[in-house]
């Protein structure tokens, strides 16, 4: 499946899902958290969503291959009897887990307004690991989208800060390293998948069954870990409604878009989609949760659409300019 070669059409139409989705899941995420007073634990639902995607994995590579016998043997070949090719594979998972624990912390420790600017450095952080890690190269002008972007992002989430403060105990210092690693863990482990992805013909559904078995040990982990004592009490599956099944649905089904965009585009592409995301969560919650709409909203919205626009101009090709201008040099030179 590496080698094959996509059209712009379905990268465009991947990128258009994905977006649609993450800003469906955003909404109704944010209606299962408000609406029910008997909330359910999140980091079950986490765990379902990873189990959901590798049974989803599993029902692609039985489409790819044919028929089960090859994703029997497919199967056997790349996961069970390929222990380093899994052990590869949960490198994100347990970057994901470390850069949501720092996320946590970063959260308990700074004003949520100074996190929402720092956290959004993650989006040049990551460009720097696709350079770094990908020998890839940015234009001038496709740098200086990434960095309105991020300021973009920041705008369209801002939020004034509460008149009534409540006096809690926080460690500044403690909150801003957390946030720088949870910055270097985001882009690091976005643009390894993608590496991984891209630096083999293995199939991207092997790849993501690879990922996905990791991600549910860890997540497990992370349930019994954060509410295991009310977990065993209330039952795994307290709380859940048809609202948080389509929640659980959508975080599944927009995972497995994410994975198509990072082999078919890049990582920068998949936070300017997540971006567009946002601002299109934050229109619905105006409409459906009477969210008012601020100028520092406007103008951020703004921003990202430039942003996106910005960085899919076509680079400059000045390589076939410098050696027609050398000629027309090297004839002046006769001349003279």
């Amino acid at each position: 499946m590496a080698s094959e070669s996509v059209s712009v059409v379905f990268k465009i139409y991947c990128l258009s899902v994905m977006t649609l989705i993450a800003a469906t899941y955003t909404v109704a995420l944010r209606y299962t958290r408000t609406v029910s007073s008997d909330l359910y634990f999140s980091t079950t639902a986490v765990c379902i969503t990873e189990v959901i995607k590798l049974l989803l994995s599993l029902l692609m590579l039985v489409r790819e291959t044919g028929d089960l016998g090859r994703c029997r043997a497919a199967v056997l070949t790349h996961i069970c009897q390929s222990p380093r090719e899994l052990l590869k594979l949960s490198v994100p998972s347990v970057v994901y887990a470390i850069q949501n624990n720092m996320a946590f912390v970063a959260l308990s420790n700074l004003d949520a307004a100074v996190y929402q600017v720092t956290y959004q450095l993650k989006i040049p952080c990551t460009a720097l690991c696709m350079v770094l890690m990908l020998s890839r190269s940015l234009s001038r002008l496709q740098w200086f989208s990434v960095f309105m972007l991020c300021g973009g992002v920041t705008l369209v989430q801002w939020t004034p800060p509460q008149s009534s403060r409540v006096q809690v105990e926080q460690n500044p210092f403690l909150g801003f390293v957390a946030i720088a690693v949870a910055v270097l863990c985001s882009g690091f482990a976005g643009v390894y998948f993608e590496k991984v992805l891209k630096s083999s013909d293995t199939s991207l559904w092997v790849r993501n069954i690879q990922m996905y078995l990791s991600g549910i040990v860890v997540t497990l982990i992370g349930v019994f870990m954060t509410d295991g004592a009310q977990v065993l009490e209330k039952g795994f599956f307290h709380g859940y409604t048809p609202w948080v099944c389509l929640v659980i649905f959508l975080a599944s089904v927009g995972g497995m878009y994410t994975s198509v965009v990072v082999k078919y585009t890049d990582n920068i592409m998949k936070g300017f989609s997540a971006a567009a995301a946002i601002v299109l969560s934050t229109v619905a919650s105006v409409v459906l949760f009477g969210l008012q709409i601020t100028t520092t909203f406007i103008s951020g919205a703004a921003l990202v659409c430039v942003s996106i626009y910005m960085y899919g101009l076509p680079k400059q090709d000045t390589s076939k300019l410098k050696p027609s201008a050398d000629r027309e040099d090297t004839q002046k030179l006769i001349a003279v």
